[in-house]
């Protein structure tokens, strides 16, 4: 099937904008843009050629990534590798400079963060974001709010769409409470919390979205052995009950290495690996990259 290049922003149909690297012809409304590969309908995430600079600093070098659905998909790396940078691609917080983003079958040069809720994706962020003059349950409530059709006057009057509307919402965040094992202090404001229920409470506020990808930007940073634990089963959980599709960036190998179905590495900016626990654990590239072995030059020297 030969390959068609789309038009990246909503635009009348037959028009032509400037894309940045080229010239491109909308399609009819309903399409989004981007280059389609054969067989990449069936993936839920995948990224080509994706590189990000910033003034001469490379964060991101030539990137390829897939993700099928229904699977725990890890990014991992030393410090300044680029994850974190690979998950603000995907979400639209960075302005990749090549490559595209495909989300389901959307595919995007750069992906829109005000439409990113409705393509299904959610996300938490490696320091918390929570409003933390707000209780628990008031902040997942707030992972609903693309849902909001209903007017401002209408939200302040609460008049009776904007009343069905915030019922919905707490009672999807009431049940997602439940599942992460938080209902005990749903009424509680999320900032007396001790650490490891934070970022818990950030995980129940990006599945109440009701996620198709679920994008975690180290989700155990900080926490202890124990609630690290926890948090690998409610992950794990999440994508079993919930069907989600997770892309994970965390430092503690060894909960990558038991909770993801498959692992890419990243070292400098380049995917220098990419396949199973199994082959990651046993790839050299790897164990150099994380020992900082200086690579060896074609007579066998150092360099």
């Amino acid at each position: 099937m030969p390959a068609a290049t789309y038009a990246l922003d909503l635009l009348v149909p037959g028009t032509l904008r400037d894309n940045g690297d080229q010239l491109v012809r909308a399609l009819p409304s309903g399409k989004t843009g981007g280059t389609r590969r054969h067989g990449e309908e069936a993936l839920a995430l995948a990224l080509h050629g994706v590189s990000l600079s910033f003034g001469g600093v490379s964060a991101l070098i030539d990137v390829d990534l897939s993700v099928e659905p229904g699977e725990i998909r890890a990014i991992i790396g030393p410090n300044g590798a680029g994850k974190s940078s690979l998950i603000n691609v995907i979400s639209g917080v960075y302005r990749s400079n090549h490559g595209h983003v495909h989300i389901g079958s959307s595919s995007f040069r750069h992906v829109p963060t005000e439409r990113l809720a409705s393509l299904g994706v959610a996300r938490t962020f490696q320091n918390l974001a929570l409003f933390k003059g707000l209780s628990v349950i008031d902040n997942v409530v707030a992972g609903r709010a693309y849902t909001v059709r209903s007017s401002f006057v209408g939200q302040i009057l609460g008049l009776g769409r904007a009343r069905r509307e915030e019922a919905d919402a707490r009672e999807r965040a009431a049940r997602i409470l439940e599942f992460l094992h938080l209902d005990q202090v749903s009424d509680r404001l999320v900032g007396t919390l001790p650490y490891g229920l934070q970022k818990r409470v950030e995980l129940a506020r990006a599945l109440v979205a009701e996620p198709k990808i679920l994008l975690l930007d180290e989700p155990m940073a900080g926490m202890t052995a124990s609630e690290k634990n926890d948090m690998a089963d409610f992950i794990r959980s999440a994508r079993d009950q919930y069907e989600t599709t997770v892309v994970l960036i965390e430092h503690d190998i060894g909960v990558v290495m038991q909770l993801s179905d498959r692992i890419a590495v990243l070292d400098y900016g380049r995917k220098i690996a990419d396949g199973s626990p199994d082959e990651i654990r046993a790839d050299k590239r790897v164990i150099d990259a994380y020992l900082g072995v200086i690579e060896e030059n074609e007579d066998g020297e150092g360099i």
